[in-house]
């Protein structure tokens, strides 16, 4: 045996690797996939009636347009965070205002508890600040408005927006 020979490493013969032969594409029927989603199924449960990875369903999901848009959270969350700040309770409380904000319906827990902390800051005449170095802070809001203020709007008016008769 060849010091450069792979067949220990792998645990079997090299047929195809010489031509770089990596396997056949595992196939995912879009029919059925729609039907595995409508029914409610997982993405792992889909993954192993398939015998693909996660990865793989969620790309079949946005390439037969199955999968939900990915919400932008850019106009609530202007900054860009430090990791040991991405999960505090200002961040989440702005994704999930913005979720709102772009109709996504969230549990009313998690709703409520990003409405009242915005509207305590409004009533308070606060806004909110980030930086890198201090994280988020509560600061007195401007004369001209707040960046908080603007968030809450946007949530509120989505939220009144899908209460409306007629509205989905």
């Amino acid at each position: 045996m060849s010091p450069y020979d792979i067949r220990p490493i792998l645990g079997r013969g090299t047929e195809g690797l010489e031509a770089g032969v990596a396997g056949r594409k595992a196939r995912i029927d879009r029919a059925e996939l729609g039907r595995l989603v409508a029914e409610g199924r997982s993405v792992r449960e889909i993954a192993e009636h398939f015998g693909v990875s996660e990865s793989g369903v969620l790309q079949a999901k946005r390439s037969a347009g199955l999968a939900k848009p990915m919400l932008d959270h850019r106009a609530a969350l202007p900054w860009t965070l430090s990791r040991e700040h991405s999960q505090s309770g200002p961040a989440t409380n702005l994704r999930n205002l913005s979720a709102l904000a772009q109709g996504r319906e969230l549990p009313a827990d998690r709703a409520n508890t990003a409405l009242r902390w915005a509207q305590r800051l409004v009533a308070d005449g606060l806004d909110i600040g980030y930086s890198p170095r201090d994280g988020f802070t509560e600061q007195p809001a401007a004369a001209t408005g707040s960046h908080i203020a603007t968030v809450l709007t946007a949530a509120r008016r989505a939220l009144e927006a899908s209460e409306r008769p007629g509205s989905s």
